[in-house]
């Protein structure tokens, strides 16, 4: 998955498009995720007790994967993911995922 928790995204589609949040969990088998303070869903609670009131609870909903783009840490723009593998002096190669416009290592 191109995109992991914490990373900056920008919203493509949508009433929240064009804004920047933090994901703060991913779903990769449903290729969802939440973004913190975007697409934010009203659930209405029934008062459970006599003379309690009810509620409303705000949470964020999930968001396609394919309707965000990953902000670049470094350069700031929003971009594609690339991967890049880089081999150690121990011999392990290890894949990281690059910015495709400033071509720095996102993490």
């Amino acid at each position: 998955m191109k995109i992991k928790k914490n990373d900056k995204v920008k919203i493509l589609t949508g009433k929240d498009s064009g804004k920047i949040g933090k994901v703060l969990q991913v779903f990769p088998k449903e290729g969802r995720i939440s973004v913190e303070g975007l697409n934010i869903l009203i659930k209405h609670l029934r008062p459970q007790k006599q003379g309690e009131k009810g509620q409303r609870i705000e949470f964020p909903g999930l968001i396609n994967i394919s309707n965000v783009i990953l902000v670049c840490p470094k350069c700031g723009k929003d971009t594609r993911v690339a991967y890049k593998t880089i081999t150690g002096e121990d011999g392990k190669s290890k894949k990281f995922r690059t910015c495709k416009k400033c071509q720095e290592i996102v993490e």
